[in-house]
Order: C-alpha cells, then structure tokens, then sequence
C-alpha cells in the first residue's frame, strides 16, 4: 500500500469511529512527534547515507564486516525482515526508506539504526549478552524507533534552542548581576548539557515502547525486553548515575516496560496465535561465563 493510501485508510478510520486513527488499535498509542525538530529531513536522511556508507567502508577495510553468508547476519535480516512492515505505523515515510542490516565484527555492545533505515549491530552485543531472537527484536525494535520518531532532528531542534536560550541568560546574568561573562557562559552551557540529557533520556524512553510494540505486532515476546535489561544491568555494573546519564538507569526501563506490558502482551498473543490469558512463561538464556 502506497503512504498516500495507507493515510487515507487511518483517515477514513478515523472518521467512521469519531476517534483518532491509532486509538482504534490496542498496543502502545502513536502519538504526534516533536515540532521542535529542526532541518529538512531528506537531507538528514542523505547525510545518514553518506555517513552509515563511510562507516561500512572503514570497516571494510578492517575486514569489521560480516559477510552475507554469515549466520548471525542472517539471523538479523531475518529478525529486520520482520519488524520493518509495521514501522509505517509509526513513521509513513519508513514504507519508502531504504532499509540495510549489517553486522560489525567488534566487542563493543552496541547496535544502531540510522535515519532511513540503515541498521548496524556489533557483534558484541549478541555474544556477550548470549540474546535470544525476542531480545534482538527488542534491541532492533528500539534502535529502529529513534529513526521513526526522528529523535536525530528533535535533539537537533532543541539543543539549538536550549543554546540559545543559555546564551541570553548567561549574557543577562553578566549585565544585570555583575557575573563574569567567562562564568556566566559555563553555567549556561552546563544547563544546556543537562537539557539536553534530559530531552536524550526522554527519547530512549519512548523508543523502548515503540521498539516493545514494534517487536510484539512481529511476534516477538516484549517480555524479553525485561531480560534486556537485567542482562544489560548484569554486565554493566558500573553505569553512570541515571539523574546523568543520557540513558535511563536499566530499573528505570524495566520499569516502564511492565508498566505497559498489559498494552504489547495481547499484540503478541495475537501475533501468535495464542490466549493473552494463558501466555507461557518467558524464557531467555544465561549469561555467558567471563
């Protein structure tokens, strides 16, 4: 279905119910996006491609890339495979991205998804956290989150405004407070730092419940989001303080994600054909031994 037919059809919903497109489904509700993003997104998109292609190239060069025939890349495009025909839900310009899954061979626990679609995992972060295929769909479903809710341009807006805002009150702190002018821009600029960490910790929130819907309407467990982050916390143990940190603390996140639970978990059933009541038990795997 072409964007222009699948928003006439979420419009036409919408109509006949008298209720907004997205309230005619359960899951976690699509809300508006930020109005604070700043710049064009068909060039953030291009600039994402020139820089996701520079990256793989380096990386090329290191032999850092997994071939195709490698079972964990496999594994990935299969799990992407999945995920990528609910995004429109979430972004209708994702039904046109060009979507790319490569797998970097490197330690590092990690994986990202680029503006357009283009998604990378470190291989490190499969084997170090021993993840089963509903705890990649959750670490892919966040990751692909960022780039539908456009989190790239939101924090672009913002910190230009948060900037620019520190900046008058450091300048009217100088002229009416007699501050040096040297002071008063650190403080400015340590507010706008904390602004920004803020505004960052809000946008991972929100992408672990769009990457939790995500994952259950493909049919993967968001329970294994739970097991996420224990495993995360377990091999992480000395995180930044969460007040600091542009990421929620691990307890944060699981927190909201069983404080939501109850919106993805019949998604889920109905993906797999199951009872919502009488879900067995999640299982994830252990950690392997260091």
């Amino acid at each position: 279905m072409s964007k222009h037919k699948f928003q006439a059809a979420l419009l036409a919903l919408a109509i006949i119910s008298g209720l907004p497109a997205w309230a005619q489904e359960d899951g976690i509700p699509v809300t508006s996006m930020s109005r604070l993003r700043g710049g064009d997104p068909a060039q953030f998109n291009q600039q994402a491609k020139l820089q996701y292609d520079q990256m793989l190239a380096q990386a090329h060069q290191q032999d850092a890339v997994a071939t195709d025939r490698n079972p964990q890349l496999i594994r990935l495009r299969a799990i992407a495979k999945r995920l990528i025909p609910f995004t429109a839900r979430w972004n209708l310009d994702a039904a046109n991205w060009n979507w790319e899954v490569n797998l970097l061979k490197s330690d590092t626990v990690n994986a990202f998804c680029m503006p357009g679609g283009r998604i990378a995992f470190y291989s490190g972060i499969l084997t170090k956290l021993n993840l089963t295929d509903d705890e990649v769909a959750m670490v892919m479903g966040h990751e692909i989150a960022h780039a539908l809710r456009e989190h790239a341009r939101e924090q672009a807006g913002k910190n230009a405004i948060t900037s620019g805002v520190a900046r008058v009150v450091g300048a009217l702190g100088s002229a009416y407070f007699g501050v040096d002018p040297r002071l008063g821009d650190a403080l400015a600029g340590g507010a706008a730092q904390l602004a920004a960490l803020k505004y960052s910790r809000g946008d991972e929130s929100e992408a672990d419940l769009v990457g939790m819907d995500l994952a259950a309407r493909a049919g993967y467990d968001p329970r294994a989001g739970i097991a996420l982050w224990q495993k995360m916390n377990a091999v992480n143990q000395r995180a930044p303080i969460g007040f600091l940190s542009t990421h929620p603390t691990s307890q944060d996140r699981i927190d909201a994600m069983n404080k939501h639970m109850y919106q993805v978990l019949p998604v889920y059933a109905r993906a797999k054909g199951l009872d919502p009541n009488r879900l067995p038990p999640y299982h994830s795997l252990a950690l392997p031994r260091s």
